[in-house]
């Protein structure tokens, strides 16, 4: 008989309509009972998010015995408010505005159109929650998970607390994920602000919004709330959106960006906000100059902090930093040999697909130990690309030329346009291109950035290369279908086979062909 009734009807969701409420039963249901524990566990992750769930269901599959915590609801960050409701939201908005460009494409919309914000973002909660089946408390039960809703605490190196009940482990994994930080902006948190936390639980469009950040977060945002008809400011303290990308890379978003409305405050400080009535006043100085602008609402997208607090990690011996979280070395080990780290608690790439291949690497290291079972997994072996889903997108895998040149490589580079992709030109998303990074003399992949309407879709086919050690030289003998997007990968190796064609290999094939005249 289960000795720990956990009831806990406080956990909400804005608004708290029957999608958020079908949300809330699947992957936080109100009444849900604990297990009792019963023996030690082979493992006991705390946080449900991808890296945990991942790990506790992969280690039930292989026949151990494991228990999942989480305190508040599972599917983490990406289902909840990630990735999962930000592509909802941005796919509606690129509907909006592909009824404003139909005329080019002859379809005349007479009158006024007709827009409604509610109903788009009634659409996400409704995607997202029948997406939470997945990730919901049942179906890891059902699938030989011990789910535990309740706030975990270590207690000592080999046991954790949740709600009263003791749970004892061989092996255990942080895997507690991290929340959206704010910068220490003078009257910011009086004023209020969102973050992508609480924006997706907007009802009512912002006429004005204020974005601090033109990361991946602040660019998405940003243009999908300017499509949407939001009169949006974007802040940034460097020249250009997207610091970490290829200036030009950027440079193509920030003009598509611009024309879907999109203001621009470079090089820009914020120096404090206020409320005023129903406005919230930026004051910030750009370039040297002084302004101020009035908004309705404030997105902040300038980063995550770890969750690290009021896990008791000091009982257990693990050592932890409030900015970059969780101590681990590269085979997820935390300074406890039987206590691992793995997600956004850790790493300092935070992406789903991230999070989900270091599950593997715990799963891996935790329960097979080396020299028993199937050796170490690294995350130095980890080859990780990731996405802006901007319009268009920038996805990048591996290392950017500077990087390169820093690590002291040296490599030839490879540019092809996707204005001189036949598919890209129909389809009227001919802004971008192809950038193939090798090893100087060779056809050894080292990194790769594509530009384009579905850049995210695309990379995985660079990402595979590098990961299987194939050279452009295999993608110039991979057939292509024509016509596609994709041509344009086949087009950069295409541009590094002709530089193999040297000089000296031109005149002796010259003369061949002479010799058989």
């Amino acid at each position: 008989m289960p000795t720990d009734d956990y009831r806990d009807e406080s956990v909400t969701m804005a608004p708290m309509d029957e999608f958020n409420q079908q949300l809330i039963d699947n992957v936080h249901p109100p009444s849900w009972t604990n297990p009792t524990p019963n023996g030690r566990y082979n493992i006991v992750v705390i946080g449900a998010g991808t890296a945990g769930l991942v790990t506790a269901v992969v280690a039930a599959g292989l026949g151990a015995k494991a228990a999942l915590i989480e305190r508040h609801l599972m599917g983490g960050d990406c289902l909840n408010v990630g990735c999962v409701p930000s592509k909802g939201v941005i796919r509606a908005s690129r509907a909006w505005d592909a009824v404003k460009q139909a005329a080019e494409f002859g379809v005349t919309v007479q009158g006024d159109i007709q827009t409604d914000f509610e109903t788009a973002m009634a659409r996400m909660r409704k995607l997202r929650a029948r997406l939470s089946r997945v990730d919901s408390a049942h179906r890891f039960t059902s699938l030989g998970v011990d789910v535990f809703m309740g706030a975990g605490r270590f207690t000592g190196t080999h046991t954790i607390d949740v709600n009263g009940a003791t749970l004892e482990f061989a092996k255990a994994a942080v895997c507690t994920g991290a929340r959206a930080a704010a910068p220490p902006i003078h009257g910011l948190e009086a004023a209020g602000y969102l973050t992508n936390e609480t924006v997706f639980s907007l009802t009512r469009l912002p006429p004005r919004l204020a974005v601090i950040g033109a990361g991946p977060i602040g660019c998405e945002m940003a243009q999908a709330f300017a499509r949407f008809g939001s009169r949006v400011s974007l802040f940034e303290q460097t020249g250009h959106i997207l610091p970490r990308e290829d200036a030009d890379a950027a440079a193509i978003v920030q003009t598509q960006m611009t024309a879907d409305g999109v203001a621009f405050a470079f090089d820009s400080q914020i120096t404090s906000v206020e409320s005023r009535g129903q406005e919230k006043i930026l004051y910030y100085n750009s370039r040297g100059e002084q302004h101020e602008l009035a908004v309705d609402e404030i997105l902040v997208g300038v980063g995550r902090a770890p969750n690290v607090e009021q896990l008791g990690l000091e009982a257990a011996g693990v050592e932890y930093d409030t900015h970059a979280g969780v101590k681990v070395n590269s085979r997820l080990q935390t300074t406890n040999s039987n206590i691992y780290a793995a997600g956004d608690v850790c790493f300092p790439f935070k992406f789903t697909h991230a999070a989900d291949a270091m599950a593997q690497i715990v799963i891996q290291n935790a329960l097979f130990p080396h020299p028993f079972g199937l050796g170490y997994a690294k995350t130095d072996s980890l080859i990780i690309p990731w996405a802006t889903y901007t319009d268009p997108e920038i996805a990048h895998v591996g290392l950017y030329e500077a990087e390169a040149k820093h690590k002291g490589i040296e490599v030839d580079t490879f540019t092809f346009k996707l204005d001189e992709i036949d598919r890209a030109v129909l389809d009227g998303e001919d802004q971008g291109f192809a950038r193939v990074h090798v090893k100087k003399g060779t056809d050894v992949i080292v990194g790769a950035t594509i530009v384009a309407a579905h850049a995210g879709d695309m990379i995985s086919e660079i990402t595979l290369a590098m990961k299987g050690g194939l050279g452009l030289g295999t993608i110039t003998g991979t057939i292509h279908p024509y016509p596609t997007q994709a041509e344009v990968i086949k087009k950069v190796a295409n541009a590094w086979r002709k530089t193999t064609l040297t000089e000296s290999k031109k005149r002796l094939l010259k003369k061949l062909f002479a010799w058989r005249r």
